[in-house]
C-alpha cells in the first residue's frame, strides 16, 4: 500500500512543482541526486571512477511536450558524452526517450537520440535506454533495435515485474543486444505485471540466470543481496552489477572488493521528483533514511 502510495504521489504534477521549487529540494535529495548542474555530475562521477566503480550520466526529465524541449534534452546529453570523453570517465549516458519526444512521434525520437549513439560510439561508450511503463515498451525496444543496427552501443533496460520479460530478453539476446535487469518502479495493472514483491523477486532471479546463460554483457541492476547472488560465481568479466547513487554503499564497496564489475547510475538537473519518490518505493530504507535526515535538520 505505502509503494502504491508513493508512486501516485510521484505523477502529480502540482506535488512535482511545489516540491522542485521549495527550498527543502536540496537536503531532501543530495543522497540520491548528484546536483543539479553538469559540472555537478561530473564532479561526482570523477569521484566515483577513482573509487573504482563505472558510472552512467543521467539527466533527470521525462514526457517532454514539445519538440524544441526535445531538442533541449538531446544537447544536453550530447554535452555530458563531450564531458565524458574529455575528462576520460569510465561513464555511459542513461536516458529515457519521453524525454526525447517519444510522446511526439517515434521519428522526431528516433532522430533526437541518433546523435547520441552515434557520439557514443564515436568515443568508445554507449547508451543506456530505460524503461518506461508498459505505455512505451514497444516503441522503446523498436527505437532500441533500430539503434542497435545502426550503431551498436546501446543498451536496453528490461524490468522483471513484467509477464512479457523472458519473451523481450530472449529476442534481444538473439539479435545480441546488451540488457540491463531491473525490477521495475511504475505502477501497472495486475494483467501485464506481478503484484506481489515475491513473484517479482522469482522472476527476477529466473530472469537473471537466463541473461548470465544467453545475454551479451548483460547488467544486473539491483540492491536485493538476493538477487546479487544470482551473479555470483560467474566470471567477473562478463557481466556488470549496476546500482543507484547513494543506495546500499556497503555492498557497492563489498562487490568491488571481491573484483565485480559495478557501475552507478547517477542522475542529476532539476526535474527530480518522479524518480526521487520512485526510488523511496522501491525500498523501504530508503524512505527511513529520509526520515532520518528530515529529523537531523
Amino acid at each position: 500500500m505505502l509503494r502504491q502510495t508513493l508512486l501516485f504521489l510521484s505523477a502529480q504534477p502540482r506535488l512535482r512543482h511545489w516540491a522542485e521549487t521549495s527550498a527543502l529540494a536540496g537536503p531532501l535529495t543530495r543522497r540520491f541526486v548528484a546536483g543539479t548542474t553538469l559540472d555537478d555530475v561530473i564532479r561526482v562521477c570523477t569521484e566515483i571512477n577513482g573509487q573504482g566503480i563505472a558510472t552512467s550520466l543521467d539527466h533527470l526529465g521525462e514526457n517532454v511536450t514539445s519538440a524544441a524541449e526535445a531538442g533541449e534534452s538531446r544537447d544536453q546529453a550530447l554535452k555530458g558524452l563531450t564531458r565524458i570523453a574529455d575528462q576520460r570517465l569510465n561513464s555511459t549516458v542513461s536516458i529515457k526517450l519521453t524525454q526525447f519526444g517519444l510522446d511526439l512521434g517515434t521519428d522526431l525520437c528516433l532522430d533526437n537520440v541518433a546523435p547520441l549513439v552515434e557520439r557514443a560510439r564515436d568515443i568508445g561508450t554507449r547508451v543506456e535506454i530505460d524503461m518506461e511503463s508498459t505505455v512505451y515498451t514497444d516503441r522503446t525496444l523498436e527505437i532500441v533495435t533500430a539503434l542497435h543496427q545502426r550503431f551498436g552501443c546501446v543498451r536496453a533496460v528490461i524490468q522483471a515485474y513484467l509477464r512479457r520479460s523472458e519473451a523481450d530478453i530472449r529476442l534481444l539476446s538473439e539479435a545480441g543486444i546488451p540488457v540491463r535487469l531491473c525490477k521495475g518502479a511504475y505502477n501497472e495493472d495486475a494483467s501485464v505485471a506481478y503484484p506481489e514483491k515475491v513473484q517479482v523477486d522469482e522472476n527476477y532471479l529466473r530472469l537473471a540466470r537466463l541473461l548470465l546463460e544467453i545475454g551479451n554483457d548483460p547488467a544486473l541492476a539491483t540492491h536485493d543481496d538476493r538477487m546479487v547472488a544470482a551473479g555470483k560465481g560467474h566470471p567477473a568479466d562478463k557481466f556488470e552489477y549496476q546500482m543507484l547513487y547513494g543506495v546500499r554503499r556497503d555492498l557497492q564497496r563489498r562487490l568491488v572488493a571481491e573484483g565485480y564489475r559495478l557501475r552507478l547510475y547517477v542522475p542529476y538537473g532539476d526535474a527530480w521528483y518522479p524518480y526521487f519518490m520512485r526510488r523511496l518505493a522501491e525500498r523501504p530504507a530508503n524512505l527511513l533514511f529520509l526520515a532520518k535526515s528530515l529529523f537531523r535538520n
